[in-house]
């Protein structure tokens, strides 16, 4: 097997959210990193400039004999305006396959969590659930002519999956060309390029995907290596990075020892990452700022107790009003995410939320209206029980839970009521006013995220 000649192989980004920045797709790097030492690969990201010519001319030029799509986002998870992205894929893979018969992969987070609905309705010829690095062995049995079935993690077209792969304690071998049109394009939109320092997610949160995406167990990367990495990336360009971890404190003493191996290494640019609002170490948020971190962005969620509990939330609403206090008194732009209408969620509730939210001072709060209910999480046994959907749904085209003690209308007025004329209260994924705004910033030269901007002095 290991004599056979390499394969081409073409990778894509399709993923089309570019509001408020475009994502670069790090997952990419990784799948790169574990099979070039063996084949040939190329990257494309169809939101870089002329991203869809691009692709074409290196199905034509190339030649792949496989092409990795990667799906990130199925829809925008908004409530208040919500956009779905399959159509895009399905045009997408109907483009590809009348260009070339070249076999096609799916992969991605969007991927993981459907896909038995994106193998039947994107005709694809296999599907790699959790980690993208599972197509090294799927190569294997394509270039062996064996049998892809049974492979842990693999979908193929007439077969289910032979079980999740585990996420296994595999090296962590991220390939990165500073070169490449995709990485140009994003050094030009704000300058941010992407780092993970672990995989996992150990906490319960009912709604949340990352446990059956990334596994619930931790897989750290060694700190001095994401260090390396850091600096790799900030001398290919890189004016901002942002931490790509579901949750970057869920493990504090390694963020801690990562944040050190920032400054020994020398790393002079902004970062910015996920923060879950626990009470933190002392001093903690202010060795994050000396290694650099601008913006903290926590996952709060709420600020009644009652809905963080039933949400399966780990903290409470004092924690996340200390945690705040101690991010921003060490100089950091801190943002909190909001999500209301879920279980337990009332009138009442809200309005506390909301007062509370209002006593978070130089805080940018961005509110989203209802919980997409996706499935292998508790949000979803939960909404099957209620009888808002069925135990076998399709649920790829979006929907979302609503409480039986709040009105969706009622709650959809009180926090467009809240929020009218407060930029930094941001509903759901923002205005096209703000998208606006932060590309021409990027384009004028600023750089990060920029999300600060909205509050007013």
């Amino acid at each position: 097997m290991w004599n056979l000649p390499a394969m081409k192989i073409l990778l894509i980004s399709a993923n089309p959210l570019i509001a408020p920045s475009p994502v670069y797709p790090i997952g990419l790097d990784y799948v790169a990193g574990t099979i070039a030492d063996r084949h040939e690969v190329k990257i494309v990201d169809l939101n870089e400039k002329n991203g869809m010519e691009r692709m074409t001319g290196l199905i034509e030029d190339f030649a792949p004999h496989l092409i990795g799509l990667s799906l990130r986002n199925i829809d925008n998870q908004d409530a208040f305006e919500t956009k779905t992205y399959v159509n895009g894929y399905q045009q997408l893979v109907s483009r590809i396959r009348a260009m070339t018969s070249a076999k096609i992969v799916l992969g991605g987070s969007g991927f993981t969590i459907f896909p038995s609905e994106l193998m039947a309705l994107l005709d694809a010829d296999y599907g790699i659930i959790g980690d993208g690095e599972q197509l090294l062995p799927l190569l294997d049995a394509i270039e062996s002519q064996s049998d892809a079935r049974g492979i842990p993690g693999v979908v193929t077209k007439n077969s289910p999956f032979a079980g999740f792969p585990g996420n296994a304690r595999r090296p962590f071998q991220r390939s990165f060309d500073a070169d490449s049109p995709h990485v140009r394009y994003y050094l030009k939109q704000g300058g941010i390029l992407n780092l993970q320092t672990k995989r996992g997610c150990p906490y319960r949160c009912i709604y949340c995907t990352y446990p059956h995406i990334d596994g619930s167990r931790l897989r750290l990367i060694d700190p001095d290596d994401v260090a390396r990495t850091a600096r790799m990336l900030q001398d290919a360009g890189a004016k901002y990075l942002f931490i790509t971890d579901s949750t970057f404190n869920c493990n504090a003493d390694h963020s801690l020892r990562v944040a050190k191996a920032f400054i020994k290494a020398g790393l002079s640019i902004p970062w910015g990452a996920f923060f879950a609002p626990f009470t933190p170490p002392a001093g903690y948020y202010k060795i994050m700022a000396e290694a650099g971190l601008s913006h903290c962005e926590f996952g709060t969620e709420s600020l009644c107790d009652r809905v963080l509990s039933a949400y399966g939330k780990p903290f409470r609403a004092k924690d996340v009003c200390f945690a705040h206090e101690q991010a921003s008194d060490a100089g950091l732009h801190v943002a909190h995410y909001l999500l209301f209408g879920g279980p337990g969620e009332d009138e009442i509730t809200i309005a506390e939320t909301l007062s509370k939210a209002e006593k978070l001072e130089k805080a940018v709060l961005i509110l989203f209206c209802g919980i997409r209910i996706y499935p292998h999480t508790a949000l979803h046994a939960i909404a099957v029980r209620q009888g808002q959907i069925k135990q076998d749904q399709n649920l790829l085209e979006p929907v979302f839970y609503r409480s039986p003690t709040l009105n969706s209308d009622t709650m959809i007025a009180m926090l467009t009521a809240h929020a009218a004329g407060r930029p930094h209260w941001v509903l759901g994924s923002g205005s096209a006013e703000v998208a606006y705004i932060v590309s021409r910033l990027h384009a004028r030269g600023h750089y990060g995220p920029l999300w600060e901007r909205l509050i007013r002095p």
